[in-house]
């Protein structure tokens, strides 16, 4: 058995092509960017990266080299995921491993090409527009997760395996996966946080038993098959968020921007959290650093045990912090910085 809790992150994988640009460019325009860079992103795995940083200090000269099988801090953290068998795939897997997070389920498929993001980040308000090209991210079919075996994680050192304590998913790898991981999941009575990004609506029985559904406020409009001005008041994002509930989701979180965040549980626990203060140069991993740094305290708690509150706190602390720095898995904070 662990000394700590673990979570799996299945999802995406991609190689962020980022241009910083004055304003966004209108139809026909085409614009000279003020910048660019190439970084390891997908949502996938800025969420692993979020869980794996934010449950360690940042690694100096003296304390040596982050653990790259997953432990290493207070919660361990390993992906499942495909990547081409590429140069933008296996410099994704290193990056990973250099933040603590396990990488052996990381498949490298011969004949695909490693997910692309093509990132437009507008610099005076740091808000972005993204196209994604999955390519090996869709690689993984329904029948790959058909069981949990797949996302087992080792934690000793005789490679003993079992299952993780919750287990992460968004929507950029196949949705029939999502939907045979999040079946199996419920088999085998393993936490499931689901983040439903890109938003299409889900069927009826993903809702049952559901642990965490975080959404932000165009995620939820679209779930909750309602016109997001509906979420402009305390009393539209209880109604929609009550909705969720009563199709058997434990804990809903609405992500809302400088808005704050809304909280409700099964157990009527609810409120509007402020938005953390932050001067915003690019919300990129934003959402994914909201989603980690919540998962950390999600994971292995249940019922009163988890307070949701402090969780959303902490977690909107955490997101602001990421919103102040360029860039993706670079700008999400160490578990230290939040001290």
């Amino acid at each position: 058995m662990a000394s700590h809790p673990y979570i799996t992150v299945l999802g995406s994988l991609n190689m962020d092509l980022v241009a910083y640009v004055p304003h966004h460019p209108l139809p026909g325009e085409t614009l000279t960017a003020d910048s660019f860079a190439t970084s390891p992103g997908g949502k996938g795995a800025n969420q692993a990266v979020a869980c794996a940083k934010l449950s360690r200090a940042r690694p100096t000269a003296a304390g040596g080299v982050v653990d790259e099988e997953g432990g290493g801090g207070v919660v361990g953290v390993a992906m499942v995921a495909c990547v081409g068998a590429d140069g933008d795939g296996a410099q994704l897997k290193s990056s990973l491993q250099s933040y603590g997070v396990a990488v052996e389920g990381v498949e490298a498929r011969e004949g695909l090409k490693t997910g692309v993001a093509m990132i437009i980040v507008d610099k005076p308000t740091g808000e972005n527009r993204i196209v994604l090209s999955p390519g090996a991210n869709h690689a993984l079919q329904p029948d790959d997760l058909a069981t949990l075996e797949r996302l087992q994680v080792s934690v000793s050192q005789q490679r003993k395996r079992r299952l993780p304590d919750l287990l992460i998913m968004q929507l950029e790898i196949p949705f029939g996966t999502v939907l045979a991981a999040l079946q199996a999941a419920r088999k085998e009575g393993v936490d499931v946080l689901l983040n439903p990004a890109p938003a299409r609506k889900l069927p009826e029985e993903a809702y049952l038993g559901l642990a965490h559904l975080v959404v932000n406020e165009t995620e939820a409009a679209i779930l909750g098959e309602v016109e997001e001005r509906v979420l402009d008041d305390e009393a539209g994002l209880e109604q929609v968020a009550r909705g969720f509930v009563e199709r058997g989701v434990k804990n809903v979180i609405i992500t809302l921007g400088g808005r704050g965040v809304y909280y409700l549980s099964q157990d009527g626990r609810k409120g509007l959290v402020p938005a953390e203060k932050a001067k915003v140069v690019d919300t990129t991993a934003a959402g994914d650093t909201f989603v980690g740094r919540y998962a950390l305290d999600a994971v292995g708690k249940k019922g009163d045990a988890f307070d949701i509150e402090a969780a959303v706190k902490t977690a909107n602390k955490a997101a602001a912090k990421t919103v102040e720095k360029a860039g993706a898995q670079d700008s999400i904070p160490w578990m230290d910085e939040l001290q």
